[in-house]
């Protein structure tokens, strides 16, 4: 096996809005000397606005057509670590071009850890509403299954310290990328 730091395979986040895909994706391409993209940053700094706009001026449609040209950009490098934004899997292409641009990683959270991450945040469009918990418990039912499908590992954030969550997710990949 190559070493972690040298290795090409792509290490995918995905996983619903408040799971920690920015931050431990931050966190875990520091530890493992890669770079790092946020597919929803690289959509803000191409169109000079941010997904709020978006979402107004595009819809949702509008705004899930950039994240697939997006997603087909960065799953063609090599050696990244990539957080998506949470709809990512919505679309049947995406979920395929996930899975076989890299390792893919579902984070797992629950809907309380997702309200207490996200209720400040004003740039979450889909939570725009009178109830945000019922937004989140729909969702769920609609994307849980979807990033199921899609990961090739599981792991749960709820709870946990960040730094705690990464060095799970090292040990993880080393052994699946062992076998």
């Amino acid at each position: 096996m190559q070493s972690e730091n040298t290795c090409t395979t792509n290490i995918i986040l995905v996983g619903p809005m408040g799971a920690g895909k920015s931050t431990l994706g931050r966190l875990l391409a520091r530890a493992l000397k890669r770079p790092f993209y946020d597919s929803d940053q690289v959509i803000e700094d191409r169109c000079g606005a941010g997904i709020p706009w978006i979402f107004d001026l595009e819809g949702e449609e509008g705004f899930r057509q950039r994240e697939t040209q997006i997603l087909e950009e960065l799953t063609h490098q090599q050696g990244i670590v990539l957080a998506t934004g949470g709809g990512a899997i919505l679309r049947p292409e995406n979920r395929e071009r996930l899975r076989a641009g890299g390792l893919v990683i579902f984070l797992r959270t629950t809907v309380d850890q997702q309200l207490a991450r996200t209720r400040k945040s004003t740039h979450r469009p889909l939570l725009q509403t009178a109830n945000p918990r019922q937004r989140l418990e729909a969702m769920r039912l609609e994307r849980e299954p979807l990033y199921e499908e899609t990961a090739h590992l599981t792991i749960n954030t709820d709870q946990r310290p960040p730094r705690q969550v990464v060095m799970d997710i090292k040990k993880q990949l080393l052994e699946h990328l062992d076998n």
